[in-house]
């Protein structure tokens, strides 16, 4: 797992670094590794304009030209604070035979250096002007300038980077905006436990049977969703249980024709008093809010198994406080709300979304998967990941059903809920991009996509 720590912990530890090495040698440090990814970029071609704010960010720009001059490239700089311009990169870098101009040009890349770490808020009037007027490809120098470095909220103009660098460690804004390509220079930080992680393939240990398992000790998945007005959300959620590699999948609810039909592996009932025994539930998806769904919850909250609760089963426990009684406080819940369900739930996300995650997660008792393009998984103790989709191919119809079903089968074969969770989301947008192939592809594609997720992660 890769970790991610706030920006104050990050000047922390730069600040007792910088105590017990040379003056300026952590900024010639990184902005070498800057000039060292900008001549990848460049490719052969020779023209540069760095954007210079005030600070050590306009700092490491400039002497990331200096060295780019030192192997012959065009470099030129704009100024936006001419006075308060860091004095020793300026110096270098116009030994070096750089140029002070006053506009971006036409150059082949463009180097972000206008804030840092310190920075808050859009840019102001002046370099949104200058940004707005670059043609060319541009790489930002730890963040792109404009985006807020602890929440990665985008308040007005900002930059949009091709590629950012960054030093030392991963920041929140590099895991929750588009940063474009992320680099990280080691720079020598070693700061302590992160703030959040970020899952990579090799972290996804998926539970698969081995030669002692059978079907119940693979985990017996149960799924109470689906109505006569939206059976197909129940398909989804129970096909997707199946494919996740659950033993056996019990579904409970009025689609169980439907189920029948597609998933004849499933064991079907109409009640969810006669579903049987399962090791997890998955509730809510495509339910309805009633008051027969009311009770299918508050039979599934006390089953004293983990529970996944999705959509539906959200909106009923936002309405109706009275449902948490019945839930049984010593087995594990899941609550995976998008936006809109997580406001009735908990009130606005706001800015900060792994804040907003992490204070439900010890409200509720709960695992908090808060949907979106980047997802943010909270638990109870303090620990939350965020899943970066690399495309916006799950974002349609009934893919919440999907990986409610995933997210049921990995709670039923014994998975921390935490790691279920993001275990979940990676598979989700995994099988998403697998499905789509450059194209878009309805839910029932992706969740058919799960197995080839499936392989991917474990030949990693």
């Amino acid at each position: 797992m890769r970790g991610v720590w706030h920006t104050e912990r990050v000047k922390s530890a730069e600040e007792e670094l910088m105590a017990v090495v040379p003056p300026g040698s952590l900024m010639r440090k990184a902005a070498f590794g800057v000039a060292t990814h900008a001549l990848r970029l460049l490719q052969g071609r020779r023209r540069v304009t760095l954007l210079v704010g005030a600070g050590n960010n306009g700092g490491d720009a400039l002497w990331a030209g200096y060295f780019l001059r030192r192997r012959g490239v065009a470099v030129s700089a704009v100024l936006l604070s001419p006075e308060k311009a860091h004095v020793e990169g300026l110096a270098a870098f116009r030994r070096a035979g750089g140029r002070i101009v006053n506009d971006v040009g036409t150059p082949d890349l463009v180097i972000d250096g206008i804030v840092g770490l310190s920075a808050r808020g859009p840019l102001r009037p002046a370099a949104a002007e200058l940004v707005a007027s670059v043609r060319a490809p541009i790489l930002a120098v730890d963040l792109p300038s404009g985006i807020d470095p602890d929440t990665g909220e985008i308040a007005g103009p900002h930059v949009q980077a091709h590629t950012t660098i960054t030093f030392g460690c991963l920041k929140p804004v590099h895991a929750l905006a588009d940063c474009g390509d992320v680099h990280l220079v080691d720079i020598g930080l070693r700061p302590s436990d992160p703030d959040f992680v970020l899952l990579d393939r090799a972290d996804v240990a998926w539970p698969v049977p081995g030669p002692p398992d059978d079907k119940y000790t693979q985990g017996v998945t149960g799924v109470a969703a689906g109505s006569a007005t939206y059976p197909g959300a129940a398909v989804l959620s129970t096909g997707a249980a199946v494919l996740a590699t659950s033993g056996m999948v019990r579904y409970a609810g009025p689609a169980a024709d439907a189920i029948r039909a597609r998933w004849p592996e499933t064991i079907c009932t109409g009640s969810i008093t006669d579903a049987g025994r399962v090791q997890a539930w998955v509730v809510g998806p495509g339910m309805g809010t009633g008051s027969s769904s009311a009770d299918v919850l508050r039979f599934v909250l006390d089953a004293g198994v983990p529970v996944i609760a999705d959509a539906d089963a959200i909106t009923l426990l936002a309405s109706h406080s009275e449902l948490w009684d019945a839930r049984d406080p010593d087995a594990p819940l899941v609550l995976t709300p998008h936006d809109r369900e997580f406001e009735r739930l908990a009130g606005p996300v706001g800015a900060d979304r792994v804040a907003a995650a992490r204070k439900a997660a010890q409200r509720f008792n709960a695992v908090v998967l808060l949907k979106g393009h980047r997802t943010v998984v909270a638990a109870p103790d303090g620990r939350a990941l965020v899943n970066s989709a690399t495309s916006s191919w799950p974002a349609t119809a009934g893919s919440g059903d999907v990986l409610s079903g995933i997210i049921g089968a990995l709670l039923a074969a014994g998975v921390d809920p935490f790691l279920a969770a993001g275990y979940a989301a990676y598979a989700h947008v995994l099988a998403a991009e697998l499905a789509a192939e450059g194209a878009p592809v309805p839910s029932s594609g992706l969740m058919e996509a799960i197995p080839a997720a499936i392989r991917s992660i474990r030949r990693t």
